[in-house]
């Protein structure tokens, strides 16, 4: 059954392969990969197949066979070869890699930078709820007023994983502490997985371990999670309990990057709460119309 059920599949992904392979050929002219232009029109616009196949260091005959969406064995080097010489961006890289059934290489994060201002925007716009941007170390690139109110962060937390352990006032907050911090360990240490040769990870861990046995005890376990929602719960001091739905997305434009954002949980007062706490009226927005 399974292999009934996968064959149309196959199908549509060869199908979706030789139409992408030949619409990315056609784009490119033998002068933007400095091969001589030649006499006579062309038949076809675009590099020919033997054309691709030269610049991608493959036989005519194996490069036809990719195209035409044979069954045929496709390493990781050759699809790269191909990309290169079909001059693919990064988007286009990686989604041929799936349209030959690979999985396409992990994105290089970027260095830790503030937030383009489209996506400031977005976070101030977010306001009065909380929300966040952290990078791949989870360190804050930029947090929004509702998140410092809320959750307790002030001028000296630089860090989501260093702030959940050491921050008195965030602990206090938290109502589900001690439930939640084997699982905020256990998605630091996939985090860290994701880029093996990043020390930095290494290095925010063993300083915590020091001055947390709680974050020791729990990195020792070896533990791993991934996590894109979260159900968070804090106790308030000024305006009692109030409890959010966490959405965790990815930023493209920074990769590692991570956009963190809280919405009151429906069936709570946490939205008149919240309201109160930002001193706003209402977290409703009308809608004109």
């Amino acid at each position: 059954m399974a292999s009934a059920s996968s064959a149309p599949s196959r199908d549509r992904r060869r199908a979706e392969l030789r139409e992408f392979l030949r619409s990315r050929r056609a784009r490119v002219s033998p002068e933007d990969v400095g091969l001589p232009a030649g006499g006579g029109r062309r038949r076809t616009p675009g590099l020919r197949r033997e054309e691709v196949a030269v610049l991608a260091g493959v036989g005519v005959s194996w490069y036809t066979w990719l195209e035409q969406g044979r069954d045929i064995r496709v390493s990781a080097e050759v699809v790269d070869a191909v990309a290169r010489a079909l001059l693919l961006d990064p988007a286009e890289h990686a989604h041929l890699y799936r349209l030959v059934g690979l999985t396409p290489p992990q994105v290089v994060a970027g260095p830790s930078v503030p937030a383009p201002p489209h996506v400031r925007r977005l976070l101030d716009a977010w306001s009065p709820r909380p929300g966040y941007i952290r990078d791949r170390h989870w360190n804050f690139t930029d947090i929004n007023d509702a998140a410092r109110a809320v959750f307790g962060y002030g001028e000296r937390d630089h860090n989501c994983l260093v702030s959940f352990f050491s921050n008195v006032r965030y602990r206090v907050l938290h109502r589900h502490w001690g439930d939640t911090a084997p699982d905020v360990v256990a998605g630091f240490r996939a985090d860290a997985a994701r880029y093996p040769g990043d020390p930095e990870f290494d290095r925010i861990a063993t300083e915590l371990a020091r001055t947390s046995p709680e974050f020791a005890e729990l990195w020792e376990r070896h533990d791993v999670a991934e996590h894109t929602s979260a159900v968070k719960a804090v106790d308030h001091p000024d305006v009692g309990t109030l409890v959010f739905d966490a959405t965790l997305l990815p930023l493209p434009d920074l990769p590692g990057h991570h956009l963190i954002l809280h919405n009151p949980r429906p069936g709570t007062d946490t939205e008149e709460r919240l309201a109160r706490l930002m001193g706003r009226g209402s977290l409703v927005v009308t809608h004109p119309g």
